[in-house]
Parts: structure tokens; C-alpha cells; sequence
């Protein structure tokens, strides 16, 4: 089988902007977040800046209050990045039907992170702690 892009690959093109967050605080808990950073987390805007060719993916996260970061990968592969905790997480990704599905382990921890478009304008993660809490970041379309 080629390395193509799937014909069916949905497209997360666009800029996001996190409406609202469920149970994101206890995620964080799991991943030994401290209450300090975790009552931040809750007050912080974020932005999702997408572009998307096929299966390679461009993600500029934009957060009030951070540095943000810049995430640029082909799903299926595998990238490097500061996690929540500040650790490097080397963090592997594929399809999951419709969804992007990562895994991000870092040497303490490993927790899952599925982006799901929910419908045009809507884009969600899903993240699950490595506990089982269960957590979604639900973005509208700018």
C-alpha cells in the first residue's frame, strides 16, 4: 500500500477557539498538574490555527498566558514536544476513523488525545488520563 493520504481524511483546516472545557481540571489532576497551573488552565483562551495538506498536519496552539506551541506532523508518524508538565513527550499518531487519535508518553506518563470535528464548526478533543478520566476541549470555528 502507498503512503497516500486517505480519501476520506476530514479536513480540521481552519482557526479554532476553545468554547468550553469538561472535566479538564481532573485530567490535569491525573497528570500530577499542579492546583496552581490547573486553576490557570481553567481561565486560559485558547486557539487551534490548522492547516492541513492530506495526512500532514500544521497545528499552531496559541494560549493567553503561555508560549503556545507549534505542532507540524503526517498522521501516522510520531513528533517531540513540551507536555502540560513541561516534560518531552514523544507523542504518535494515526487515524481513528474520522478522528486523529495521539498517544503522548512522556518518562512518567502516558495519556491519549482523540480530535474529533464534531461538524463544521465544531472541533473536539477528547483526552483520557492514564487514571481513566475523561476530559473534552470543545472549539468552534472562527
Amino acid at each position: 500500500m502507498t503512503e497516500e493520504a486517505r480519501p476520506s481524511s476530514p479536513s480540521f483546516e481552519g482557526n479554532w477557539r476553545l468554547e468550553t472545557s469538561e472535566n479538564f481540571e481532573d485530567f490535569l489532576y491525573d497528570l500530577n498538574i499542579g492546583l496552581l497551573k490547573r486553576k490557570a488552565a481553567k481561565v486560559v483562551s485558547s486557539e487551534h490555527h490548522i492547516t492541513q495538506d492530506g495526512d500532514n498536519m500544521d497545528v499552531q496552539v496559541i494560549a493567553t498566558g503561555s508560549k503556545g506551541k507549534h505542532q507540524k506532523y503526517t498522521v501516522g508518524g510520531s513528533f517531540t514536544e513540551s507536555d502540560f508538565n513541561g516534560d518531552e513527550a514523544e507523542v504518535s499518531t494515526s487515524w481513528d476513523g474520522e478522528c486523529i487519535m495521539e498517544v503522548h508518553k512522556t518518562k512518567n506518563l502516558e495519556y491519549t488525545l482523540k480530535r474529533e470535528l464534531q461538524d463544521d464548526n465544531t472541533m473536539v478533543l477528547h483526552l483520557q488520563s492514564p487514571k481513566g478520566t475523561q476530559a473534552r476541549r470543545i472549539y468552534k470555528k472562527m
